[in-house]
């Protein structure tokens, strides 16, 4: 089926269920539609992105996602109960297009749309680095954190200028150097959430540090090398992820091969000359099929599998173990034993350990390494957080400190750009961004060292949480906290309700505990929502069936001794 066939039928599917759904309730349908027709940019690059490939399956299943994300839009534009029915079977039909083939390889498989969490949208590899533009990687971590709305577009345009910098002609791009960030405010507001979210967003090499975990050079600790250590590991990681996907199919290939090879010899002796019998390649064909068909998934066979107690689990720590690290890394690769041993398992236990073997051969760990040093020095992220921990206020410093002033000196060479020594060859930082991160509440950032206040130009203040904030972290993200809770009583067959005045009585809770204890932003609306539900989730098993609704009063019972308390924990020594 051509592209234009498969758009075609899928239309007609569109238009079909578009009738059934105006049926319902025409008018509430037809202005969603009015306002869904209204295309958003993102899909409109994710078909671009795609039809530019050769790929059908690839170009259909990216349609369809188009089209889901425009029913989406759709659903979230009116509050009408028709619209939202009609959009239901309006998208399960979208959905469930197929793209029939004579090639099994070319079936194009549904997406699967839960209108309960929102309509998943593509990974950030499927939807490539032109369709996340800043507009979009905002969008994308509006779904998980509120507000904040500078520090989210400072990373979005520091994420965008990776793309743009590898579309400038080799002479220039080495002058283009990544603007360094740093974001400053309270704690629990979402620096580390923001970290978090932009790993995923970021199909990129990305570490997340503490600054309280390294110690100045020559003193007992992890020295900051080691930073860039980590993220040559992630690098090579991601690498042999991409480089894996690529050779799945002919490793399946060759992981049916070999067991239909060994299975057959099991059954029957080889014969001299037999690959010139007509019956043979029948047989290998029949068996084949049931193969395919998991029919011979529980057959036995014998085979030699590596034996992997040889291998040296070995690790040397110290001032700075790289040395007795790297030689026991190059010792492991010249002596690693090769001891195969013989077990006999069923087809269906022996098809991953086969998987990891043929991958292995396939793979080039070589050029891996190769490419993923060059991903790092080019692509990669370093998050720093709790920097202010290294920063000593001016007026209490009492002399050098190891954990302190000495690693800010150590970190500015790697920010600035320098050549860091790791198992797998030189690294180059000058082209690696960092995002730092600190509350600074005992001190100010103008008490970092000048040179690396300097070395971090980009400067993003983040707002302390309010009651309004903390009500809208219960309610907006699509992994808000009071879905958690509801999903973990589903496990136990818990039907847990929380009425409106419920949740704004945790945010006015948890806003009054912040103003009158310590302020740790969002993270005080897991100690009251838990002291909420502690009860019900202790007693959940025996209450199978049941509904449970949390109301405003149900909330003053729960928190009304975190209350009282507050005012007297600031005498408590």
């Amino acid at each position: 089926m051509t592209l234009g066939q498969a758009l075609r039928s899928g239309l007609r599917k569109f238009a079909r269920f578009f009738v059934q759904s105006f049926l319902i309730q025409g008018k509430h349908l037809w202005s969603s539609v009015k306002i869904g027709l209204k295309f958003d940019q993102g899909c409109r690059d994710r078909l671009l992105i795609w039809i530019g490939g050769s790929n059908l399956v690839e170009c259909v299943a990216a349609w369809q996602l188009a089209m889901a994300n425009l029913v989406r839009r759709m659903v979230g534009a009116t509050t009408g109960r028709g619209a939202v029915v009609a959009t239901e079977i309006l998208t399960r039909g979208l959905l469930s297009c197929r793209v029939l083939s004579t090639s099994a390889e070319t079936t194009a498989t549904s997406t699967e749309v839960d209108f309960s969490r929102g309509t998943p949208s593509a990974s950030p590899e499927e939807l490539g680095m032109e369709a996340l533009t800043p507009v979009r990687i905002v969008e994308m971590l509006d779904r998980y954190i509120v507000g904040q709305q500078d520090a989210k577009r400072a990373v979005a345009v520091a994420l965008r200028n990776r793309w743009r910098r590898h579309r400038i002609p080799d002479a220039l791009r080495d002058e283009i150097v990544p603007k360094n960030i740093l974001m400053i405010g309270p704690t629990g507001c979402g620096k580390t959430e923001i970290a978090r979210r932009l790993a995923k967003i970021a199909y990129a090499p990305f570490v997340k540090v503490e600054a309280t975990k390294f110690t100045e050079v020559g003193f007992h600790g992890r020295d900051v090398d080691q930073i860039i250590r980590d993220l040559v590991d992630n690098a090579i990681a991601l690498q042999r992820q991409k480089v894996r996907a690529k050779l799945v199919k002919e490793v399946e290939k060759a992981v049916e091969a070999r067991l239909l090879d060994i299975f057959m010899a099991r059954q029957r002796p080889p014969v001299e000359g037999e690959s010139a019998v007509p019956g043979a390649r029948a047989d290998y064909e029949t068996f084949r099929k049931l193969y395919r068909d998991g029919a011979l998934d529980n057959r036995k066979i014998q085979l030699d599998i590596p034996d992997g107690r040889s291998r040296l689990p070995l690790e040397i720590g110290g001032v700075s173990g790289f040395g007795v690290n790297e030689l026991i890394f190059r010792m492991e690769k010249v002596f690693k034993s090769q001891r195969m041993e013989r077990m006999e398992i069923t087809i269906g236990e022996a098809k991953p350990i086969l998987r990891e073997i043929e991958m292995e051969k396939h793979l080039n760990s070589d050029q891996i390494t190769k490419d993923a040093i060059l991903l790092a020095e080019s692509d990669g992220i370093v998050f720093i957080d709790e920097i202010d921990k290294i920063v000593t206020n001016h007026e209490t410093r009492h002399g050098a400190d190891a954990s302190s002033e000495g690693v800010q000196r150590d970190l500015l060479p790697i920010i600035e750009g320098s050549m860091v020594n790791t198992k797998y060859g030189n690294v180059n930082t000058d082209h690696i961004l960092f995002i730092c991160s600190g509350a600074f509440h005992s001190c100010k950032p103008s008490d970092m060292l000048a040179e690396l206040q300097g070395r971090l130009p980009i400067r993003v203040e983040l707002k302390g949480l309010g009651r309004e904030d903390l009500y809208r972290i219960l309610t907006e993200p699509e992994t808000n906290m009071i879905r958690q809770q509801q999903l973990l009583m589903k496990t136990e067959d818990i039907n847990l309700v929380f009425t409106d005045d419920a949740i704004e009585e945790l945010a006015t809770v948890a806003a009054e505990v912040n103003r009158s204890v310590d302020n740790i932003g969002a993270r005080r609306l897991h100690t009251v929502i838990e002291r909420v539900v502690e009860d019900i989730s202790f007693h959940a098993p025996e209450r199978a069936g049941e509904t449970y609704t949390i109301d405003k009063e149900s909330v003053q019972r729960a928190v009304g001794d975190l209350l009282k308390k507050s005012d007297l924990s600031r005498f408590v020594l």
